[in-house]
């Protein structure tokens, strides 16, 4: 082993990479395999739209950093008219990331 200062950031970059890569890798081999309508693939969708949704209701029903000091009101209605919004935009993924994130923005200028 090496007294080098670097060494352990390399260890932790390399065993990141080869930890996650592998993973992404099998997931293209498996995932050129799939038909685009499969069942399985349905099920990966749903799975990973369920990921994302249970992180995003964390995010707003326990909030870290400045998001802590809002009301809960705010982050609640943000999301929901932020919903309605992208909704009524036909499903655009800019409009469902913008309406919230502006709605927070002027709620703490107005009452943070």
């Amino acid at each position: 082993m090496t007294d080098a200062w670097w060494a352990p950031y390399l260890f932790i970059a390399l065993a990141g990479w080869i930890a996650t890569d592998i993973w992404r890798w099998l997931g293209v081999v498996a995932g050129n395999k799939l038909k685009e309508e499969s069942e399985a693939l349905h099920w990966v969708r749903a799975v990973a739209t369920a990921l994302v949704m249970a992180v995003t209701a964390k995010l707003i029903v326990f909030p870290t950093g400045a998001l802590s000091h809002s009301p809960m009101e705010l982050r609640i209605g943000a999301t929901v008219i932020g919903f309605i919004a992208f909704l009524a935009s036909g499903q655009r993924v800019i409009v469902g990331v913008i309406v919230p994130i502006v709605l927070l923005a002027l709620g703490l200028m107005l009452f943070g």
